[in-house]
């Protein structure tokens, strides 16, 4: 299956699954979850469907999500029927939900680099840029 297609598929997935989770699954645990996104493997044999739990709820303190992923399992099933319902598929790939840790690594890698990294006010007067340079023509190299 090329790759555009399979492209197509999971962003289709990601809309469907998104909607009914929010229409259709009445399960406490879930909540008003976000669908990140979707991976689905080349022989659409599984799909891994990636969520972030709805910020309303208390489920952001509890960095493992095992209630939200716990009911999403559970509805695996269903949604997996009601996909086939709405999409045209021969096969529709088994949903394996995981929690989307995007946004825990990108502010660990930022915490990271604020320890690392000085500040822009703790810069040494020597280090501004020379006179008749432009900033834009210090960034390109060769020039």
């Amino acid at each position: 299956m090329s790759n555009r297609r399979i492209a197509r598929l999971n962003e289709q997935m990601k809309r469907e699954i998104s909607e009914i989770l929010r229409t259709e699954v009445r399960d406490p645990r879930i909540g008003l979850p976000t669908v990140t996104s979707v991976e689905v493997t080349p022989d659409l044999w599984s799909a891994k469907v990636f969520v972030r739990p709805d910020p309303t709820d208390g489920e952001l303190e509890d960095p493992d999500h095992e209630g939200l992923i716990e009911g999403l399992s559970q509805a695996a099933p269903f949604v997996r029927r009601q996909l086939g319902k709405s999409l045209t598929l021969r096969r529709v790939p088994e949903l394996r939900f995981q929690p989307d840790r995007a946004i825990e690594r990108g502010l660990r890698i930022e915490r990271i680099l604020r320890e690392v990294l000085p500040e822009r006010g703790e810069e040494a007067e020597g280090d501004e840029p020379a006179e008749g340079l432009s900033s834009g023509a210090r960034d390109r190299p060769g020039e």
